[in-house]
């Protein structure tokens, strides 16, 4: 009996994720090394054993994007499996926090660079067809980004505190300053905008600029990563030296409580329209884009590494 993949987890990876491939048919532990193909291009196998084998997806996979996924071992190959590799769009950027995406489709991400280095380009526009150009020039170590109800582009930059507001035209004018290191940014519904300082708070400030201190949480290492679920709660990550961080959830009063606890370096979130909570993170050894459907039982959604 030849090789059947039965599944493959998670449904989809970016290049150098690890995958879990389960199989039925013949017995590949004990056997000559099984190869793994995904889209002709061999991966390497970290574990094969009777039932499943673990395999990272190659890095030159990036170019294909979607691909078939085979297994081959002794002679036998199994049929192709339909799975899904993340495309690349764009490199050689530096982001420390969550893109913005416009009404068009088209993606912001920063060029943040080293603390205190100015960079010659801040942020670049990546169109959907992954053309990439430079949008803005003059922004100090650029951090977060988040498009206001209006559809302005606001960006934090941590090594100044300030927030700058963006036209459409990539010109910017100084929007606040004095934000500590001002890291993750978000808005809520009535046009509010919130930035972490990564020293422990999380600002708000309204539209006519009047400024306080929302919450206080735990200082992070890195940055605040902030985004609104649609129960208008603001979700925050901010990666500290624990294995065992979490993702605080902040009521509109400003009430911090814990959503989930039990992640390593834990970054960037966003919300489907389903209202499902997605943040990057490590959970159980496994690396990559976590789901929440169920706030206790997170689900490697992407595999990948070195994700923000």
């Amino acid at each position: 009996m030849g090789v059947t993949i039965k599944n493959v987890v998670p449904k989809a990876a970016l290049p150098g994720g690890e995958v879990v491939i389960e199989y039925a048919g013949r017995e590949l532990a004990g056997t000559s090394q099984p190869e793994v193909r995904f889209g002709g291009l061999s991966a390497q196998v970290t574990l094969a054993s009777n039932d499943h084998i673990i395999a990272k997806v190659p890095e030159s996979s990036s170019e294909l994007g979607a691909s078939e996924l085979i297994v081959a071992s002794n002679g036998d190959t199994s049929r192709p499996f339909p799975y899904e590799v993340g495309k690349k769009l764009a490199s050689n950027l530096h982001p420390v926090a969550n893109p913005a995406v416009d009404s068009e489709g088209n993606i912001y991400a920063t060029y943040s660079g080293r603390r205190g280095q100015k960079t010659p380009v801040s942020i670049y526009k990546v169109t959907p067809k992954g053309a990439v150009t430079p949008f803005v020039t003059d922004i100090m170590n650029a951090t977060g980004m988040a498009f206001s109800l209006t559809g302005d582009l606001f960006v934090s930059s941590r090594f100044e505190g300030n927030v700058y507001k963006v036209d459409a035209a990539g010109r910017t004018e100084t929007f606040t300053e004095g934000m500590g290191i001002a890291t993750g940014i978000a808005f809520d519904r009535d046009g509010n905008l919130y930035v972490g300082d990564r020293s422990g708070s999380i600002f708000k400030i309204s539209s006519n600029k009047e400024i306080f201190v929302f919450a206080t949480l735990e200082p992070s290492m890195a940055a605040y990563h902030l985004a609104f679920g649609f129960d208008d709660y603001l979700y925050v990550t901010g990666p500290t030296t624990s294995s065992f961080d979490s993702i605080y959830r902040v009521s509109p009063s400003g009430q911090v409580d814990r959503f989930f606890t039990g992640l390593g370096r834990p970054q960037g979130l966003s919300f489907d329209i389903e209202g499902n909570l997605y943040a990057v993170a490590s959970y159980r050894g496994r690396r990559g884009i976590f789901r929440f459907r169920d706030p206790r039982k997170p689900e490697l959604f992407v595999a990948g590494v070195s994700l923000v």
